[in-house]
């Protein structure tokens, strides 16, 4: 029998650090990720109490709930509710719809949940159109692919998420990479690659893209910052390309009006030509948008893996979307949506205060909800996760393979749902985990006076 070895152009079946780092690091501290909970998840969360008899294999339920402060969920205007007019209105549309509609949108799937849904939505986002889908993820993976093909340049932010990097990577497209919310080095490979051309041609011979795409996000989900929108609008402008941006983490969560990072900027909606977005953060359910010109979306509707093949949204998950826009957009008859969007924002610029007086290093923007504090080491997250908890807060550690090895982070999700006295609490917990674990390793000078947060 002969066994092959180092066949050309196959990798290994077992990788030997991944398996060394699952047996003998990640399995260690498993019980710091992957918590079981049993409510909504709000500005509180009830933990399923558990332990593990033997070092991470399993874990046993001790048969108590432990209540919680929620700094772990992307429910930043805090929708994410089992009571009220959202829910409500997502229960009434079961009776009537049902749960499912058990097809595609384009076979016999779309309802008129559907249709109010993104008329809606095409009003609030200030577009010509916008087509639906019943998964976030799926939303990036499946219509990527749609729009770009060979003969496409598509250049890419290095923070870009999974679901982005899964879709251009099947395109065939040729894909440049820039630093992250660099600028300067995205206008440097705009300008290297239309010089250059496509690749692989005979004789040497020039040949231009058929098309260039710019794929963003507005707040990147890991690093809380935000795309430099105005200035990467600028460059497509002057280099006709076509800007792919995805506001997952910012619709809802950002801008005057909550209408995600084009509000937040107030740059012109029209000159993003594909806007992308979630509703699993701000708006409490589930699925994504792709929105833009009347010619996209009719492409779309009829091209598109996702509306093809995907099953249509649930009417419910709609009927929850439809009720928190209406909220948003006012339509409710109340000033609940304003009331949301401003506490949310001042409860960021506020616990963002707060932590660069602690002294630890936190990233992102000053407006931004995602909230990473940088502690570096395995050993440090696996401190602050467990202390924290013990505590009874909440947040997420993030480590390796997420993070590069040595950059480990606490990563906080605040929500307009967060009271001032919850943030205190929290806040002072985090003051002591940083004293003990030795995470106060800002530079930044240190503002002395307090931070007033009915002034903020």
């Amino acid at each position: 029998m002969t066994i092959e070895k180092n066949r050309e152009g196959y990798p290994t079946l077992l990788d030997k650090f991944a398996a060394f780092y699952s047996r003998y690091v990640y399995r260690r501290i498993r019980d710091c990720w992957n918590y079981p909970i049993c409510s909504v998840p709000g500005k509180d969360v009830v933990l399923k109490e558990r332990y593990t008899p033997d070092n991470g294999w399993t874990f046993k339920y001790t048969g108590k709930e432990v209540k919680c402060i929620n700094l772990a969920s992307y429910n930043y205007l805090g929708f994410a509710e089992s009571t009220g007019p959202c829910a409500e209105f997502a229960i009434e549309s079961i009776y009537k719809y049902g749960v499912s509609n058990g097809a595609t949108r384009i076979q016999y799937g779309t309802c008129e949940m559907h249709k109010e849904l993104e008329s809606l939505l095409t009003e609030f986002l200030g577009v010509e159109d916008a087509i639906t889908f019943g998964m976030g993820y799926a939303t990036n993976s499946l219509n990527i692919p749609t729009l770009i093909g060979p003969g496409c340049l598509v250049i890419s932010d290095e923070k870009n998420h999974a679901s982005i990097i899964v879709g251009i990577r099947v395109t065939g497209a040729v894909i440049k990479v820039f630093k992250h919310n660099n600028v300067k080095h995205l206008e440097e490979l705009l300008q290297e690659n239309i010089i250059s051309g496509q690749p692989n041609q005979p004789d040497g011979q020039y040949k231009p893209w058929r098309k260039i795409f710019i794929i963003v996000e507005g707040v990147y989900s890991m690093e809380g910052s935000v795309v430099r929108l105005p200035e990467i609008i600028a460059l497509k402008k002057k280099y006709k390309a076509y800007l792919y941006l995805d506001e997952a983490h910012c619709i809802g969560a950002m801008g005057r009006h909550g209408k995600g990072v084009i509000d937040y900027f107030d740059c012109d909606p029209k000159d993003v030509d594909i806007q992308m977005g979630t509703f699993t953060k701000s708006f409490g359910s589930a699925g994504g948008y792709i929105a833009g010109s009347k010619d996209l979306i009719s492409y779309l509707r009829e091209h598109s893996y996702a509306s093809c093949h995907a099953w249509a949204m649930p009417p419910p998950v709609a009927a929850q979307i439809i009720a928190v826009l209406k909220i948003l957009m006012g339509r409710d008859g109340t000033e609940e949506g304003r009331k949301r969007i401003d506490a949310l924002a001042r409860n960021t610029r506020y616990f963002r205060r707060r932590l660069r007086q602690i002294g630890v290093i936190i990233h992102g923007n000053d407006d931004s909800p995602v909230v990473p504090i940088l502690v570096y080491l395995y050993s440090k997250i696996v401190i602050t996760v467990r202390t924290l908890i013990e505590n009874k807060i909440v947040t997420v550690g993030v480590g390796y393979p997420a993070t590069p090895l040595y950059e480990g982070r606490i990563r906080i999700c605040l929500s307009a749902a967060h009271t001032k006295e919850q943030l205190d609490y929290a806040l002072e917990v985090i003051e002591k985990v940083a004293d003990e674990a030795g995470l106060k390793h800002s530079r930044r000078p240190r503002d002395p006076r307090p931070v007033e947060y009915d002034d903020i």
